[in-house]
């Protein structure tokens, strides 16, 4: 129980207790929680607590206070390892989506949502870290692309449940947090009992730092976050509000993101190994200003729901590519710098999240199409960033503007 092994000599362990597995049993155990409650949370806050645009900004400000906290991670792996943590963060966020319903009020969810958001954010940040010590460059961006794609096998079992069961068996809000979240809980505590603590070949520095040669990692994270916000609250909001959308009918437009991501992210996968990041991200940042300015015309010259469901299905897609951005770093990064780069872009990329969603609810309520107008702009910048990406990024080479050549404590 708890026995530490050195991760190199994990390779005479039985396949399903290699560190490779525990990412991908890790990735299997989160979206159980966290996607049905973000299945049902649009239909619960308007029919259960009455929540209008404002509320449902200021709840997801809330939501994401614990991401710009993420750099919080490296003072609690001073004393916790960072995999304990990891399965830690999952019990909380699993535990906290299981009693979403009981407080079915503003000031009650608000405190629910930080909860389960602290495990969720906390657990992400563990666990791009750990990825990205234990996989080896050569194999990351395959091996990241299969994660997604078990991830989103994980979310299409739990909304074809949610599918086929809401209205058949007449589910109630409060049962479907509970199974989901009790079962994320049950998986991490496996977890933290089953595996070796795997000890990666060097050390993680365990302070904050901020280097000047990774600026623009931290500025691809930093537009990254601000763009994905309105994609995770107002999107899937306008087809619930605008559309009247019910849970089942919200529900089955994710699966049919969740069945092409299946398919499409180990291709990603392959396609970024292939391409380069700088491509990948050049080609995800131009469609999101296509896709964005697309809502916007949803708006603006009353397309209907069809072409408002078929960008909701663009948008996702696109997105997958983001993973890009991780194997970016990868190659950029002394490794001793992943775990707390890790916690320190995961702070950034929440930085416009704690702000943007209640200020842009408060927008919505005078223009939805300009939110969106807002997102297209901020994907151009991100654009603009993702075209200083060398063909081939290493030490060294982190931009278009470096050379060939490191300079140390930068």
């Amino acid at each position: 129980m708890l026995t530490k092994m050195p991760l190199e000599e994990a390779r005479g362990l039985p396949f399903w207790r290699r560190p490779v597995s525990l990412l991908f049993v890790m990735a299997m155990a989160m979206p159980i929680a966290f996607y049905a409650w973000y299945a049902l949370l649009n239909n619960f806050v308007i029919e259960v607590a009455d929540f209008d645009g404002a509320d449902i900004g200021l709840l997801h400000t809330v939501r994401e206070i614990p991401g710009f906290l993420a750099v919080g991670v490296i003072a609690v792996i001073i004393f916790v390892r960072e995999q304990v943590l990891g399965m830690v963060s999952l019990v909380l966020l699993g535990v906290a989506t299981a009693f979403t319903a009981w407080f079915p009020s503003l000031n009650g969810l608000l405190m629910l949502t930080f909860l389960s958001s602290l495990g969720f954010h906390y657990y992400e940040t563990v666990n791009q870290s750990l990825q990205l010590q234990w996989l080896p460059k050569d194999r990351a961006p395959q091996v990241l692309g299969w994660l997604m794609a078990v991830g989103s096998a994980t979310s299409l079992v739990v909304f074809v449940l949610i599918v086929l069961m809401w209205e058949t068996l007449n589910l109630s809000y409060n049962l479907v947090f509970m199974v989901s979240g009790f079962v994320t809980a049950a998986v991490a505590l496996f977890c933290l009992f089953a595996y070796p603590q795997f000890d990666s070949p060097t050390p993680q520095v365990k302070k904050m730092i901020l280097r000047k040669r990774y600026w623009l990692y931290y500025a691809l994270q930093f537009m990254s976050g601000a763009r994905r916000q309105i994609f995770m609250v107002f999107a899937s909001f306008m087809m619930v509000e605008k559309f009247g959308f019910e849970v089942h009918e919200i529900t089955a437009l994710y699966l049919i993101n969740l069945v092409i991501n299946i398919v499409v992210a180990p291709m990603i996968g392959k396609a970024v190994s292939h391409f380069g990041e700088r491509r990948a991200l050049i080609f995800e940042y131009v469609g999101l200003v296509l896709v964005f300015l697309a809502y916007g015309g949803v708006y603006w010259f009353g397309w209907g729901v069809v072409i408002a469901a078929t960008l909701y299905v663009i948008d996702h897609m696109l997105f997958a590519l983001a993973l890009a951005l991780k194997t970016y770093f990868q190659k950029i990064a002394d490794p001793a710098d992943i775990a707390p780069t890790a916690a320190v872009a995961f702070t950034i990329n929440h930085i416009a999240a704690v702000f943007l969603p209640v200020l842009l609810g408060l927008l919505w309520l005078v223009s939805p199409g300009a939110v969106f107008g807002l997102a297209a702009a901020m994907a151009f910048v991100s654009l603009a960033l993702s075209m200083l990406i060398p063909r081939h990024p290493e030490k060294g080479n982190e931009t278009r503007f470096s050379q060939y050549r490191t300079v140390p404590g930068e």
